[in-house]
């Protein structure tokens, strides 16, 4: 996990907001403008917000987000850190001109290992986006063998709270697509795959 947030700052009892490596508006149409202001400008800043009040005068208080992620016990701390660390992971895997379509180099290799396909991960993770149940986020992530997995998580989960490192995730709330896709929750997923950037996705494993 060592460069997985070199995006955040982070300083003493202070998380801030990751900063995007693009315009607001240039994920369009895959993701809006309006849906960047509102999930990334709002709901993110307010679990950051949130978070940074609830670590101060605690143990917590100083450490890494990975840290309190994992070692936070369930409550409103952990749902604030983990949807701190889950939405800095999303928000910067995007890239609105890609310089692939699809996984390249050892990820390639480890994908066509553990799934068969780039295809057939494809579809394995998208059945996991759309048949998770109510709020939530759909995992890729790597063990500590080097064995890839798809994961569901509720709410604010994150896979590294079961020792495992987040590669690429797909937010399923309705707020990270309600505004562009309404209840189509199976065409929002399939429509990130354009903007997925591999390179950043490499790079956490």
């Amino acid at each position: 996990m060592k460069t997985l947030l070199m995006s955040l700052i982070i300083m003493t009892m202070n998380f801030q907001m990751p900063k995007l490596p693009y315009a607001e508006n240039a994920l369009e149409p895959v993701i809006s403008k309006q849906t960047i202001e509102f999930h990334y400008g709002k709901h993110l800043q307010n679990y950051v917000n949130t978070l940074n009040t609830l670590v101060e005068g605690t143990e917590f208080a100083g450490k890494d987000l990975e840290y309190v992620v994992v070692n936070c016990p369930e409550g409103p701390m952990y749902n604030n850190a983990g949807q701190v660390l889950n939405h800095t992971l999303y928000f910067l895997q995007f890239n609105p001109k890609p310089k692939h379509n699809e996984p390249q180099g050892k990820l390639a290799e480890a994908i066509n290992r553990d799934f068969g396909s780039f295809e057939k991960f494809k579809e394995e993770f998208n059945t996991a986006s759309t048949s998770l149940f109510g709020s939530g986020w759909a995992w890729l992530s790597v063990d500590k063998a080097g064995k890839l997995q798809i994961t569901k998580e509720t709410n604010g989960g994150n896979p590294i709270r079961k020792g495992l490192k987040p590669l690429l995730g797909f937010d399923v709330w309705e707020h990270s697509y309600y505004l562009d896709y309404q209840n189509r929750r199976a065409d929002h997923i399939k429509a990130l795959w354009s903007i997925i950037d591999w390179d950043v996705v490499e790079g956490r494993l």
